[in-house]
């Protein structure tokens, strides 16, 4: 912010002022203009600048301009580098009388410049530059043309000494930096203060740091919670000094994302009862970049599973899997009554990035209160961040949680582009005394991220309401220019009872679901191995998936909407479902309602690992020796490319482990596109 100052010319004796570069002086000329003269003639140094009446003189032009001393007159001065010396610099006002050649008087005004400055990354191509427009600095644009600084949540914070405010971590070194430059005359400085600052609430959102002049490696906080401002008292080292910067929590609805900072320079005042005068600002500002998550359409990077002897089916699949793609497996142990539940419900796998850095990190959603809960944290790869996120609602039936969402991969809808795909996340759609939805500070925090732009859709409907209940996102390779590169995969008991009665009608109506599943395992799970004629006699069942159909339904239409669908991107995956209780909920907090819950391992809950797909085997009805379930899902996904692997534990997929399907969880490759090139 430009200052600007009015300075008085003499004929007396020459006149001395401190100009800082980016501000501008007001300068009388009229003030002392001998009542005789009717004209003037202004010539300056050459990294000195003049406006006068729009037109601007450089001391580099070597030329004089005469103008009328007809009115009033002033002119604005600036300085285009510092000084190396005291009044180096001058600006020459001479004042001539009508039809005479020689001035009868010369003003001077002496000027010294000084440079205080923060640059950034403004950019974001990795270079520290100072824009053109000074202004720029001070806003944040969206966009492939846009600028504007980054920075990076710390998703893996180094601790800090309390009594020192400092720390001790070559990791500051990664964080976004700003350069603060301070040239110019040590002597024309020593009657000044400079003060980094920021707001009181803003400070609460961020922190820089200082390195140590020693060759300790250590860091001083000097702007953070609870300190909004530091001064550098007293001006003696000048050049230029790179501050480290982190932010301290992502976007929320009370938080914007923007953060600012700026450098005063403040004159001492020589009388102690006078106040100091602010002389010049410096602002930039920082966009805190935003927690992006990434759809089952990416690579998978690692494998995270929860291994326990009671899925050893599951597990010994899943690493199979892992192998096939390349992917690492990492082992996760807790506490068995647990079965690793909370490892897909409670949270994901998100990134964060700028020009200069990307960072992978699980964001958590915990139940539980105590972090030593959470054996995740200390599984993760190094590097791999761990950032909580506290919601509302820690009930076990709760929608409150980020397994209560994913990502599309990208898309275009209604005429606008989503590079980094859609969040989706489930609801109820209206408020009512039972039904669950995701606490408006979750969802606030969904849409304040601003580039994946959230989509509710119905999954109250369903016993655990996520939505990998009824659908997933798989990849394809077509060479067609149409091809969105995917394909949404919806569960369709129609298409179910569909399958069933082609068999029916090819005499198979014998053939029995869930044989060679135990009798024990059958009954626990409120089971019993039927025949295709039982289910296709089974009104009760046939009306309880009617309005499962329906509840699909009304969500294929949002997804058309929202994600830009065709029918052709969509492929209906025959499974059933039943109405049940909820479990897991105390018989005081029992709703009246029922909800859909799989009526055999639901099919939709694959594990998506490129074109290698682990599904839940569904122990249809044997056809032949074969699962004509699994056949159906074979004929439909095979000729895209994809190799369909099915996973043979029944305990893993519809026991209590199987009704979250969350023994496993996976990192995967960012999107290559950067979030800062669009609009949201």
């Amino acid at each position: 912010m430009s200052l600007q100052s009015v300075v008085q010319l003499s004929l007396d004796s020459p006149v001395h002022a401190v100009c800082v570069l980016g501000s501008c002086l007001v300068v009388d000329i009229s003030g002392c203009a001998p009542k005789k003269c009717d004209s003037f003639m202004l010539t300056c140094s050459p990294k000195v600048l003049v406006v006068l009446k729009s037109q601007v003189t450089s001391g580099r032009d070597k030329t004089s301009i005469w103008h009328p001393l007809s009115e009033p007159m002033s002119a604005l001065v600036m300085m285009v580098l510092p000084s190396s010396v005291v009044d180096e610099d001058k600006v020459l006002v001479s004042y001539y009388c009508p039809y005479e050649e020689a001035p009868l008087a010369t003003a001077v005004l002496y000027l010294t410049g000084i440079e205080v400055s923060l640059k950034t990354d403004i950019y974001r191509d990795g270079q520290q530059e100072m824009p053109l427009n000074k202004q720029m600095k001070e806003k944040w644009l969206w966009g492939p043309t846009g600028w504007g600084a980054i920075l990076l949540v710390n998703c893996s914070p180094a601790e800090v000494n309390q009594d020192t405010k400092t720390v001790l971590s070559e990791d500051i070194k990664d964080l976004s930096q700003m350069t603060l430059t301070v040239q110019g005359p040590t002597s024309a400085l020593k009657n000044y203060q400079l003060v980094l600052h920021t707001s009181e609430e803003e400070a609460e959102k961020a922190r820089v740091y200082l390195p140590h002049g020693d060759t300790s490696g250590a860091f001083q906080i000097v702007l953070g919670p609870g300190c909004n401002s530091h001064t550098f008292n007293p001006l003696v080292n000048l050049g230029k000094e790179t501050l480290y910067v982190e932010a301290i929590e992502f976007p929320s609805a009370n938080f914007t994302g923007l953060i600012s900072f700026s450098v005063s320079l403040i004159e001492d005042s020589p009388v102690p009862s006078i106040p100091e005068t602010p002389v010049y600002k410096d602002t930039v500002v920082f966009r805190v970049a935003p927690c992006i998550f990434t759809p089952s359409t990416q690579m998978p990077l690692e494998v995270y599973l929860y291994r326990d002897v009671k899925i050893q089916g599951f597990v010994d699949m899943v690493a199979a899997l892992s192998e096939k793609t390349d992917s690492q497996v990492v082992s996760v142990y807790e506490d068995p009554n647990r079965l690793g539940r909370w490892l897909q419900d409670e949270m994901a796998f998100c990134y964060t990035e700028a020009p200069q850095k990307m960072t992978s990190f699980v964001l958590d959603t915990p139940r539980a209160t105590k972090l030593d809960e959470f054996p995740m944290k200390y599984a993760l790869s190094p590097g791999v961040g761990y950032v909580i996120q506290h919601t509302k609602d820690h009930t076990v039936a709760s929608l409150d949680t980020i397994g209560n969402l994913m990502v599309s991969p990208p898309v275009r809808a209604q005429g606008k582009e989503y590079p980094l795909g859609r969040v989706l996340f489930g609801g109820s759609f209206y408020p009512s005394a039972e039904s669950r939805m995701m606490s408006k500070s979750l969802c606030d925090f969904l849409h304040a991220q601003q580039v994946q732009a959230p989509v509710e859709l119905f999954s109250d409907w369903l016993m655990t309401g996520h939505l990998d209940e009824f659908m997933c996102f798989i990849p394809v390779e077509e060479k067609k220019e149409s091809s969105k590169g995917f394909r949404l995969l919806l569960a369709s008991p129609r298409a179910c009872y569909k399958l069933l009665q082609e068999k029916q009608e090819e005499g198979y109506g014998n053939a029995t679901l869930f044989e060679g599943v135990s009798p024990s395992l059958l009954r626990s799970n409120g089971r019993e191995a039927k025949t295709i004629n039982q289910f296709l006699a089974d009104k009760s069942l046939r009306n309880q998936n009617d309005y499962v159909e329906r509840c699909i339904r009304l969500n294929r239409a949002i997804l058309r909407e929202k994600l830009g669908l065709l029918e052709d991107d969509i492929i209906d995956i025959p499974q059933l479902f039943c109405l049940e209780q909820l479990t897991n909920v105390p018989s005081d907090q029992q709703p009246c309602r029922f909800f859909a819950r799989p009526y055999f391992p639901d099919v939709l809950r694959m594990i998506v690992m490129g074109k290698d797909l682990g599904i839940p085997k569904p122990f249809g009805p044997q056809i032949k020796g074969t699962c004509c379930l699994e056949e159906k899902i074979c004929q439909l996904l095979e000729p895209l490319g994809l190799k369909c692997t099915f996973i043979d534990d029944f305990d893993c997929y519809l026991t209590d482990v199987g009704d979250f399907c969350a023994c496993t969880n996976i990192r995967r490759v960012p999107f290559a596109f950067k979030w800062w090139k669009m609009v949201p």
